[in-house]
């Protein structure tokens, strides 16, 4: 999953990347709003961390340009904790709300359950066949044995499976797994799925010629 993270106070800029990459997210920043609308709407990201008091152009201003063209998962993060800012937030297009200081183990479980929500797939578990991904936990079992996974080897079946029977390009799948400051071999994600066909066997993961893979 990658993700965006706005904010201009730079200790928690830094605090909060590096607790979503812990987490398995490939991870852009913006330290001010102009940046961060660019980067909203260049890159289809699978979630965004926005800020309200931001320079240049305010997080109400990137969220409602954003929701002009996209419907990416918008979790704002600020210290405004009143109520009428909150319901601000939400109606105007926020997906959830949380005021700083906020606990990181909260933000992650919000973001995920974001994500899971944005692709139709509200419940953390989906079984493949005796295959069995725990979103929550970031675990996958086979037979009910768990399989030890590096961590970009989980965040492609993670990625495969919230959109299990729809072909992803391997294009899309560099886009959502990898951040702007990475450098990527174009043969990286065939590496990967030949690792997991190894642990999960050759028909886990199904290539369509020309077009990309897909879990069934």
């Amino acid at each position: 999953m990658r993700a965006l993270v706005v904010e201009d106070q730079s200790d928690l800029l830094r605090t909060l990347a590096h607790t979503l990459r812990e987490d398995g997210f490939a991870v852009d920043v913006a330290a001010d709003g102009g940046e961060g609308l660019w980067k909203a709407l260049e890159t289809d990201y699978d979630a965004v961390v926005l800020d309200v008091m931001l320079p240049r152009v305010s997080g109400w201003e990137v969220l409602r340009r954003l929701r002009q063209t996209k419907k990416t998962p918008v979790l704002m993060l600020t210290a405004r904790d009143s109520v009428p800012d909150r319901i601000r937030g939400l109606n105007s297009g926020a997906d959830d709300y949380l005021t700083k200081p906020c606990d990181l183990d909260e933000l992650l479980a919000r973001l995920r359950a974001l994500i899971r929500r944005s692709v139709g797939q509200p419940r953390p578990l989906i079984e493949v066949g005796h295959i069995l991904l725990d979103l929550a936990a970031r675990t996958v079992s086979k037979e009910g044995h768990l399989v030890s996974l590096t961590a970009r080897e989980y965040a492609l079946v993670e990625f495969l499976a919230l959109r299990r029977g729809k072909v992803v390009s391997r294009s899309a799948l560099y886009e959502h797994l990898f951040d702007d400051g990475e450098d990527t071999q174009s043969n990286l994600i065939d590496v990967h799925v030949y690792n997991l066909r190894k642990k999960f066997g050759t028909e886990f993961i199904s290539t369509r010629r020309g077009m990309g893979y897909c879990i069934k």
